[in-house]
């Protein structure tokens, strides 16, 4: 009796969906840093009023400085809040 031999159709096709997974992996770590910048950004200026670090008083920057304080321990509790519920 014979064995019949896998058809190179099925092997390619692992292929191909091992190199979708890490396109889609690398896409993905890109569209995550993208996104972050532009949190990161809108964070920011929302900290500084829409003003430029220039134009901005002593008591601008503390606000400012306060602002962004308040947003990073935002997410560290939001860490915690999901490394609690997991």
């Amino acid at each position: 009796m014979k064995m019949r031999q896998p058809s190179g159709k099925a092997n390619f096709s692992r292929i191909e969906m091992d190199l979708n997974r890490i396109i889609n992996m690398i896409v993905n770590i890109f569209v995550r840093k993208g996104v972050n910048w532009g949190v990161n950004k809108t964070i920011d200026l929302a900290a500084r009023r829409g003003k430029s670090p220039a134009e901005m008083t002593q008591a601008d920057h503390q606000q400012a400085n306060h602002a962004r304080d308040m947003v990073k321990r935002a997410r560290k509790a939001a860490r915690l809040t999901r490394r609690i519920g997991r």
